[in-house]
């Protein structure tokens, strides 16, 4: 069972290590997912977001269908802080950026059905797609000519962080659909980790928040 940060009547908070998918895929191979481990333990785990198989990091799981349905508007009404950690090829540089640092990435996605799961940049069909970002600390994976960001989704479109980065040139370091080689190579997976989480606790409305350091 991958470390499990929070738990009670109305919500689970779990660290998802990279390589696992959140929810069951297609065949055998699909139905060890990191839902199905803890509804061993928790039957009543429900669905409220996602990450990609390769990413790690915070996800929250329901308990119950009013918590689901509670939990699931917080994050359709953007009322969820969720703050990425990444290495990215080269070193972006922002034309505009807020008091605090953060740029921002709006480019409008869309799938890319001949090369499924692939997204992409899309004028015209693309639902559109706000990332902001801006540079982190240097970490011990940040070498050479890579640079740390913190990432922050906006929206929550499938593959946005990966897609909006590898659009602007600094695709994720590891990033196997995404970066050219030899990024897609230099490291043995995505370097992208979900590293905060913030929301009111759909019960009471009280303030939570997670933080879980990414491993690389």
């Amino acid at each position: 069972m991958p470390p499990v940060l929070h738990v009670d009547k109305w919500l689970l908070v779990v660290d998802k290590p990279a390589g696992m998918l959140s929810v069951a895929g297609r065949g055998p191979a699909g139905e060890d997912c990191l839902h199905a481990r803890l509804c061993r333990r928790w039957p009543d785990a429900m669905v409220v977001h996602r990450l990609d198989m390769a990413t790690s990091g915070l996800m929250v799981f329901a308990r119950g269908a009013q918590a689901q349905r509670l939990l699931s508007l917080a994050f359709a009404e953007r009322a969820v802080d969720k703050r990425y950690v990444a290495v990215v090829a080269g070193k972006p540089q922002a034309e505009r950026a807020d008091g605090e640092g953060w740029a921002e990435i709006d480019l409008p996605l869309a799938a890319d059905w001949p090369a499924r799961p692939r997204q992409k940049v899309d004028a015209v069909n693309g639902r559109p797609s706000l990332t902001r970002w801006r540079t982190a600390d240097d970490g011990p994976c940040a070498p050479g000519n890579c640079t740390r960001l913190e990432l922050q989704p906006v929206t929550g479109r499938s593959h946005q962080l990966r897609v909006h980065l590898a659009a602007i040139g600094h695709a994720i370091v590891g990033d196997a659909l995404y970066a050219p080689e030899p990024v897609a190579g230099a490291a043995p997976r995505l370097l992208l980790h979900a590293e905060r989480l913030a929301l009111a606790h759909p019960a009471d409305g009280r303030p939570l928040t997670w933080q879980c350091d990414a491993p690389f």
